[in-house]
């Protein structure tokens, strides 16, 4: 399952070591309400979450603390699999 907010849709981060383009290829272009996320990542078994709001969705379920995110630039990222 992918999460990304909003904003993030169809920008491109860059560091000195890496670019990411956030996609809605890949995050999807269908809003969710923040229940819709808590109850989709309760039974997701991997997680690619991107931004600010996505992250702390998955903080606040236990599914992530924030010293296991990454920062590209000022925006978090996390992956989560469930083994």
């Amino acid at each position: 399952m992918a999460v990304c907010d909003r904003e993030l849709i169809n920008t491109t981060l860059r560091t000195e070591t890496m670019t990411v383009m956030i996609t809605g290829d890949f995050y999807g272009t269908c809003p969710a309400t923040e229940a819709e996320v808590q109850e989709a990542l309760k039974k997701a078994g991997n997680i690619n979450l991107m931004g600010e709001r996505a992250v702390n969705v998955a903080i606040g379920l236990g599914l992530v603390r924030r010293s296991g995110c990454i920062m590209i630039g000022t925006v978090p990222h996390a992956q989560v699999y469930m083994l």
